[in-house]
């Protein structure tokens, strides 16, 4: 069985700037294999890439956005279970993001895109329009910054409650005073949400 995780970045980044968290759950879990795509897109508004475009976004465009970023997503996450020959349902599929990576992450939860085994998202929201056919039976962790001024934590408590009316298991990680970052702290908590997870044998 292999145990793939796939690490999304936030906008205006790139896949390179989570290979320091991807090394660091490669030391804690146990025969992983981390990958950290680009984005499918260059960012419109600067350097890095993006999943989808934010330039004028606002709450009402948003879900539109996310709609449309589905299908290079998709083929995004798609090639690198080719690359890996990991079949979702036979293997296991995480996916973690930060910011905009953790809501496409959020969005392929609530869409069923695959059979994951676990769902860790960074600083994000869930954003997806409805209705919404979570894949059964995924832990999701969602990890914020009390303090981020970018996207407000209290997103990742609406959507812990959104996706626990919706049937799935959710725990929360709340940092006060972290801004809109991944810490030390939340990786390993995110680490050891995911241990027992990619451990066992269903």
């Amino acid at each position: 069985m292999k145990k793939l995780i796939v690490l999304l970045h936030g906008v205006g980044s790139s896949g390179a700037d989570l290979q320091g968290l991807g090394r660091y759950w490669s030391q804690t879990l146990d025969d992983v294999i981390i990958a950290t795509p680009d984005g499918p897109s260059p960012f419109d508004m600067g350097a890095g890439f993006q999943w989808f475009s934010v330039n004028g976004i606002t709450d009402e465009t948003r879900a539109a956005r996310i709609a449309e970023a589905r299908i290079a997503f998709n083929a995004t996450i798609n090639g690198l279970l080719e690359k890996y020959n990991v079949q979702p349902g036979r293997d296991k599929l995480v996916l973690s993001g930060f910011s905009q990576g953790a809501i496409m992450s959020l969005d392929a939860l609530v869409n069923a895109q695959w059979p994951l085994a676990a769902v860790v998202a960074f600083s994000g929201r869930l954003a997806s329009a409805q209705p919404w056919y979570p894949a059964p039976h995924t832990p999701v962790l969602l990890v914020h910054g009390a303090s981020d001024p970018v996207i407000h934590y209290q997103q990742s408590q609406l959507a812990a409650e959104q996706l626990s009316a919706a049937g799935i298991d959710v725990d929360t990680y709340f940092e006060p005073g972290v801004p809109h970052t991944i810490t030390a702290n939340g990786a390993m908590k995110a680490a050891n949400f995911l241990l027992p997870l990619l451990n066992r044998v269903d």
